[in-house]
């Protein structure tokens, strides 16, 4: 993933270099065009005039180079037109030829090298004793370190805006784990601020409206404890002249009504708690048997200790009991507890007529129930939501598999505790 403050931090660093850049090109092109010829002619008419004429001896031609080089500190040679040397004051200058000469100059290992032709066709070669340094250097070296002053200034800006983005984006992890108390800091008057602002108060209102659900749900669910509590006695209380099938559906009704509270009470409560309870010590195959004792399910296996919250295992082991008594279609259901890989299994195994490849991910899900599910059985489609849940709480995942022969094997792993 790429880092918002690097790419912010990158971009003035390669608007730096190509300003410099563009600088520096600039004022190169702008210093070669001030050295036109036009220039050169002007400097050789005028070098004409200090020199003796062409006919004057080679002595004092000789001497008025070596004034002229003690002036100006070049390395100097004055030639006849056809390239005979007629004066030298300093280092012998580079082999000359006069055919290929044109007044101009250009750099060389010793420093820049001038050819001026003099207006009476004279050669004047001239090579700086000591080059000094180009202005452009030190243009370049100037804004060369402007540019690193806005780098080193600008990087803890541009690296304070990141922070406060990534504790921003910190928040907004935490709210969508679970953690409705999340907010961040509001730091600054920018807009960072203001969207940090406008998350709080988000966060702020979502929380009261899930607090107001869950205080709606469990108020709700309480109040219908009630009338089912008096339509279990009314139903307990008809004469022998009631049709039996209609009191034994009423009271199934109530029961399944009341089971479908205590799972809607039980998911809520898991809703509202980021992590277990209590944790302790459970023997797996003892507290599966005892469970599936109520049903006249046999366990197998090995004891395998988990550490975890009792009263959710049990709920998990009699919600794959009851699913698998449920929709096994009246078959043997086998319940076993293994050890693999130091976590404990717990499979649960119905012969009935299985869950579709497609679907087995599905039924996981709150109130998802399979097709043709009113038929096969009654059920409100949580109770493997929170055999889901409860398994995740404890480090573990539930699936759902193809049994051997036909069927549908729920598997649980759990960590081990030892």
């Amino acid at each position: 993933m790429q880092r918002l403050y690097l790419q912010f931090y990158v971009t003035i660093l390669i608007v730096l270099a190509v300003f410099v850049g563009a600088a520096v090109l600039l004022w190169r092109v702008a210093d070669d065009d001030n050295r036109t010829p036009q220039y050169l002619d002007v400097a050789a008419e005028l070098t004409g005039a200090l020199l003796p004429d062409a006919n004057a001896p080679r002595p004092e031609q000789q001497r008025a180079i070596e004034g002229l080089q003690r002036k100006l500190r070049f390395d100097i040679a004055l030639y006849e037109r056809d390239g005979d040397m007629i004066a030298m004051a300093g280092k012998p200058p580079p082999r000359f030829d006069p055919n290929r000469a044109r007044t101009g100059w250009r750099r060389g290992p010793g420093g820049p090298n001038f050819v001026l032709q003099l207006p009476d066709g004279r050669w004047l070669v001239a090579r700086q004793v000591r080059e000094r340094p180009n202005p452009i250097f030190w243009i370049a070296a100037a804004l060369g370190l402007v540019a690193v002053a806005v780098a080193i200034a600008s990087f803890p800006v541009v690296r304070g805006l990141g922070r406060r983005l990534e504790r921003l984006k910190a928040g907004v992890d935490r709210l969508g784990g679970g953690d409705l108390g999340a907010r961040v800091k509001v730091e600054g008057r920018d807009e960072v601020a203001a969207l940090a602002a406008s998350f709080n108060r988000s966060a702020e209102r979502i929380e009261a409206l899930v607090a107001a659900h869950r205080l709606l749900l469990a108020n709700a669910s309480h109040e219908l404890r009630t009338p089912l509590t008096r339509i279990a006695v009314a139903a307990s209380l008809l004469g022998d002249a009631a049709d039996p099938r209609t009191r034994e559906s009423l009271k199934r009704d109530v029961a399944e009504l009341d089971q479908l509270i205590e799972q809607i009470l039980l998911a809520s409560r898991l809703e509202a708690l980021p992590t277990l309870e209590r944790r302790e010590p459970v023997d797996l195959l003892a507290l599966a048997a005892e469970e599936a004792s109520h049903y006249d399910v046999e366990v197998s296996g090995e004891p395998v200790t988990v550490s975890g919250d009792r009263t959710l295992l049990r709920r998990l082991v009699r919600n794959l009991v009851e699913n698998a008594q449920r929709y096994g279609g009246g078959t043997p259901i086998d319940v076993s507890v293994t050890r693999e890989a130091g976590r404990a299994v717990l499979d649960v195994i119905d012969h009935g007529p299985g869950v579709p490849e497609a679907e087995r991910q599905r039924i996981f899900e709150p109130f998802y129930r399979l097709a043709g599910g009113a038929e096969t059985g009654r059920g409100s489609g949580l109770g493997l939501a929170l055999v889901l849940d409860i398994a995740r709480r404890h480090g573990g995942d539930a699936v759902c598999l193809a049994a051997e022969g036909g069927g549908s094997r729920f598997r649980v792993e759990l960590p081990a505790a030892f």
